[in-house]
């Protein structure tokens, strides 16, 4: 790692974004690089399409990029950017299509197969399939939350936003957020319970 980088890298959210907003590109880029992976799996997990999620992420940074600019700076980024990409799950899917049970699977690989979603490639192929079936359950059981709910679920595993991050995020207060996360655990547990 060269050392411009390093020291990019240990900037907050807050000094990346002065930075960019006093003409360094490379600041936009390193927030990019810090936040496009937990913001695609944020948005996965509202929108449950890998292809829709590439393309709704991508507009997230777009109107980031774009906003920044007249954004309160003294407001930390973070939240702000998840209120950004929840809003823009909430505008696609006010726009999208019915739903596909096949789209709920996960990723197709180029050979129109559906693409391993475990990372450990050790285990034997019984174990993965019983991985997968317990991915899959989960995946749905999250995907059957209230969308208040779901959304809380989805910015604290998949964003590790805090709850008063959450709160911020969905201008809520952070005793609600709390309440939302706890009755989704408890309606998945059931669920989950039910299933299983």
């Amino acid at each position: 790692m060269s050392e411009a980088a390093s020291v990019l890298s240990a900037r907050t959210d807050e000094e990346l974004v002065a930075a960019f907003l006093s003409g360094e590109i490379g600041a936009f880029e390193e927030l990019v690089q810090r936040y496009s992976r937990p913001i695609f799996n944020f948005v996965y997990r509202m929108l449950c399409s890998y292809a829709d999620a590439d393309d709704v992420a991508q507009d997230v940074f777009v109107q980031v990029y774009n906003s920044l600019p007249a954004a309160r700076t003294d407001l930390p980024f973070k939240p702000w950017l998840y209120v950004i990409a929840k809003n823009k799950c909430l505008d696609f899917l006010k726009r999208k299509r019915p739903l596909l049970f096949s789209d709920v699977d996960g990723p197709e690989a180029e050979d129109g197969s559906i693409a391993e979603r475990v990372a450990d490639s050790d285990p034997l192929p019984e174990e993965l399939a019983e991985r997968a079936d317990l991915q899959r359950i989960l995946h749905e059981a999250v995907l059957g939350l209230p969308e208040r709910y779901r959304q809380v679920v989805a910015m604290r595993y998949t964003g590790d936003l805090s709850f008063a991050e959450i709160a911020q995020a969905l201008a809520l207060p952070e005793n609600t957020v709390k309440t939302h996360f706890h009755r989704a655990k408890a309606l998945l547990r059931t669920r989950l319970l039910d299933v299983l």
